[in-house]
């Protein structure tokens, strides 16, 4: 039987096609003309422009505090001034990507790495931007990837091209050429880990590597950061022991409250430096500060130095005493990464109702060794460099020796610390299998 009442007449066909549609029902969506073949789809930018404009608002967020903070530092009442201050910021900027500097009393090459540290997490963003500003995000196209890092590491080599351009104008040497490798390649490999997070192919590779492997990169990069972390608090005690001397240093330049406020940020800067000498000394390789010095728990032998604030912390003479329990830090930070990685894998064994095999967690905690020696080994010649002619032209940690050592530490640690926790850990015992109910007797 029909619905249709008299208050609701029946309308013809023609007149439903005519467009009326009833109330509640979805229609079709409407059509959108597709994109000529080689036009880019509207709300896109073109590569270049996008790898362009991510490269010079990297540059600039990166260049301008550096501008800053030495401005400040050469500010006094009768020096300092406006193109001063960006001459000596490009300076910095220039040594903050590990370009070194000809200078007229030799090689400057300690890279500050604080402004490291900027540019490098500046450039990561821009490979985001520039993914999301070219349609990328979340295609895991390994090839989109790829190219988004090049076009940024080409944008911002010409920038670091200009800039040592720039720089030997006001009497410094520096290679146009090598600053433009520089920039390209940290530029690159930074921007290439932000499109790789961006569009998605970091899930990829992590989906597609083994368990193991994953398990003990994660391991290795925890005992790198509680070591970091331990030789930052023992640099920071023993600047903070010395606060007396560092104040007088500071003192001693007689820039006027701004200056010296300009002094204690470049002080700052190399804070990572010396994180990084903190743990090399922890570890026992330390560290040098002049041509034929040596800074080591077992024999400290400097001359005259720099009056640099962040100096005033150095050790007196070898470690004795209570001050011994220092060379058990490392293998603790080591322990402490092989107990979170027992425990982890423990836990998920227990959410799976599943046992853990010895070689399933002795195997990454002893692939831990190797990743923390490798990232140790590139900190260390990170941190280093020249800092003029004579017997400062050796600055820094050997970086083959800090690798080695941390190698066997951690790979120890590790161990140690992976059975201990599997060891004192009460591991779930497997489920036992249901028997099948009996069945009744048929009559």
């Amino acid at each position: 039987m029909s619905r249709v009442t008299p208050d609701q007449p029946r309308r013809p066909a023609a007149e439903v096609a005519a467009g009326a549609r009833p109330t509640g029902r979805a229609g079709p969506a409407p059509r959108v003309p597709a994109p000529r073949s080689g036009e880019p789809p509207r709300g896109r930018a073109p590569l270049p422009v996008a790898a362009g404009v991510a490269a010079l608002w990297a540059a600039v967020t990166s260049w301008l505090p550096v501008t800053v903070v030495l401005g400040l530092a050469q500010l006094s009442e009768d020096a300092g001034s406006l193109p001063g201050a960006l001459r000596a910021g490009l300076v910095g900027w220039l040594l903050g990507h590990g370009v070194p500097l000809e200078t007229a009393a030799g090689p400057l090459g300690l890279a500050p790495l604080a402004l490291t540290a900027l540019a490098v997490w500046r450039l990561t963003r821009a490979g985001v931007h520039v993914c999301r500003a070219v349609g990328a995000r979340g295609n895991r196209s390994p090839r989109q990837a790829l190219t988004v890092a090049v076009a940024v590491g080409i944008g911002y080599a010409l920038l670091g091209a200009l800039a040592a351009i720039a720089v030997g104008a006001g009497g410094l040497r520096v290679s146009p050429v090598r600053a433009g490798l520089t920039f390209a390649l940290l530029a690159g490999l930074a921007a290439l880990v932000g499109a790789l997070r961006t569009t998605g192919v970091w899930v990829l590779l992590a989906r597609r590597s083994s368990g193991v492997l994953r398990d003990g990169v994660r391991t290795g990069l925890v005992a790198v950061l509680l070591l970091l972390g331990a030789g930052a608090g023992a640099a920071g005690l023993a600047v903070a022991t010395g606060g007396g001397d560092a104040a007088d240093m500071i003192g001693a330049y007689r820039t006027g409250v701004a200056g010296q406020a300009g002094i204690t940020l470049v002080s700052l800067a190399y804070a990572p430096n010396a994180t990084v000498w903190s743990a090399s000394y922890l570890l026992g390789p330390g560290f040098a500060i002049g041509t034929d010095t040596a800074v080591r728990t077992s024999e400290v032998s400097v001359g005259a130095l720099p009056a640099v604030p962040l100096l005033a912390g150095l050790p007196r003479g070898p470690v004795d005493g209570p001050g011994a329990a220092l060379l058990a830090v490392p293998v603790l930070a080591a322990m402490a990464a092989g107990w979170l990685l027992a425990r982890r894998l423990l836990r998920v064994a227990a959410e799976d109702r599943a046992p853990v095999g010895w070689s399933a967690l002795l195997v990454p905690a002893a692939l831990a060794g190797p990743v923390a020696g490798v990232l140790l080994g590139l900190a260390a010649a990170a941190s280093g460099g020249p800092l003029g002619g004579g017997r400062l032209a050796e600055i820094g940690p050997a970086p083959w020796s800090v690798a080695g050592v941390a190698t066997l530490v951690v790979a120890v640690g590790a161990l140690l610390g992976a059975a201990a926790g599997r060891t004192l850990t009460r591991t779930p015992a497997p489920p036992r299998p249901t028997a099948p109910p009996p069945r009744r007797a048929e009559h």
